[in-house]
């Protein structure tokens, strides 16, 4: 039987890997769009943004899934941090968005702490 703590470790990692996956295949698609529809970050360099986002959420899901633990948590609870901080002031129209890609973010941190709490280092 799986346990709470494995659960919510489980979704993570998925969140984590799907999130690297269709951000690079909607690389000209969505992924492009919300970039576009923002100010703080030039368009020159939307390419980096979304391959360094892809590759950090690559990363975050494997080291999730391998070597799980309080260091791994407290990384992706502070990326998550950065990436709500930098959505917030470059699009700050994503807090109402009707799906949430913002608010979203909130559930996750509580259970990165939560995972980060009761992990060993």
């Amino acid at each position: 039987m799986t346990s709470p703590h494995q659960l919510a470790r489980y979704s993570l990692i998925l969140v984590w890997l799907w999130t690297a996956v269709v951000s690079l295949q909607q690389i000209d698609g969505l992924s492009l769009s919300l970039l576009q529809a923002q100010t703080l970050i030039p368009a020159a360099l939307f390419p980096w943004v979304i391959w360094g986002g892809a590759i950090t959420d690559l990363v975050l899901g494997v080291l999730m899934a391998w070597r799980p633990g309080r260091r791994v948590y407290l990384a992706a609870l502070l990326m998550t941090l950065v990436m709500t901080v930098i959505g917030s002031v470059a699009t700050p129209g994503l807090w109402l968005h009707p799906l949430g890609p913002l608010s979203k973010n909130l559930p996750i941190l509580a259970l990165l702490w939560i995972l980060a709490q009761e992990s060993p280092a």
